[in-house]
């Protein structure tokens, strides 16, 4: 594997790592501090749950920024477009994608600590799994410059978490009966199908299409290309026919409410 440690890059990582953990912390005290003030569940929660409230805040900001910044690389921006660069797909890269993958590993770094100390509340093996792969595919990329698009694909899929977290805000506060809970459930499902599911289809079908060039990047590279995201792909199958499971327990508790009433 060769280097990707250049100057530029021995300010931008470990800034954009500590970043990333700073952000974390700064917003963790933020949810705390404005939740005790604004919302009234919140006071009734045991200290567990105040923990994962407040660490839910600083995941949905995480995902909001990671979405959107990789959106606008891959989607907006004509870094990955096939005919605008001369270099090919697989070894293209910028500073705002390594910025990007440094704040990432920052937040996974801050949550997984969260997760180990306060084990199995705020998730169970299967989050650490999630997290150390996550690390260490976005690690790998970081430190070889390689398979940035595709990584940034794995990264938007965060786009699901803040409907993944408003649901749990709802739950606690004993909101599962209100309209938010249902729209937020449907929403959940409908992205959930398009960024966990269609998107890493296509990312694989674009990988098959370019393998070529996959091969082109050192064994453990290619490797990892592989197997991360397809250990990944298998989990959001799993947490989809959970998320499905749900969505149709909760339309049809709500039915039967709606009937009871109607009789």
């Amino acid at each position: 594997m060769h280097g990707n440690f250049g100057p530029q890059e021995q300010i931008l990582w470990p800034a954009s790592v500590l970043a990333g953990i700073v952000m974390c912390g700064a917003v963790y005290q933020m949810t705390r501090h404005v939740s005790s003030r604004c919302f009234k569940c919140y006071s009734m929660l045991n200290n567990r749950q105040k923990v994962e409230w407040n660490n839910r805040g600083f995941s949905t900001l995480h995902a909001l920024v990671a979405a959107a910044v990789s959106f606008y690389l891959v989607m907006i921006s004509d870094l990955f477009n096939e005919d605008a660069h001369n270099s090919i797909i697989i070894d293209r890269k910028s500073w705002l994608s390594d910025c990007m993958f440094g704040v990432s590993i920052g937040y996974f770094l801050t949550d997984l600590t969260m997760i180990m100390l306060y084990f199995p509340s705020l998730g169970g093996n299967e989050y650490l799994l999630h997290h150390g792969l996550s690390m260490y595919a976005i690690g790998l990329a970081l430190l070889s410059g390689k398979a940035h698009m595709y990584i940034l694909m794995v990264l938007f899929t965060e786009i699901t978490t803040p409907f993944v977290n408003l649901r749990w805000y709802l739950d606690v506060a004993g909101q599962k009966t209100c309209n938010l809970y249902l729209y937020n459930g449907v929403a959940l499902f409908v992205g959930w199908l398009i960024a966990r599911i269609i998107l890493f289809i296509y990312m694989f079908t674009h990988m098959y299409f370019h393998l070529d060039q996959a091969r082109s990047i050192f064994s453990l590279g290619f490797y990892s290309l592989v197997a991360v995201p397809s250990v990944v792909a298998v989990m959001n199958v799993f947490w989809f026919w959970k998320i499905l499971k749900g969505m149709v327990k909760t339309l049809s508790r709500r039915k039967h409410s709606e009937n009871g009433r109607t009789d």
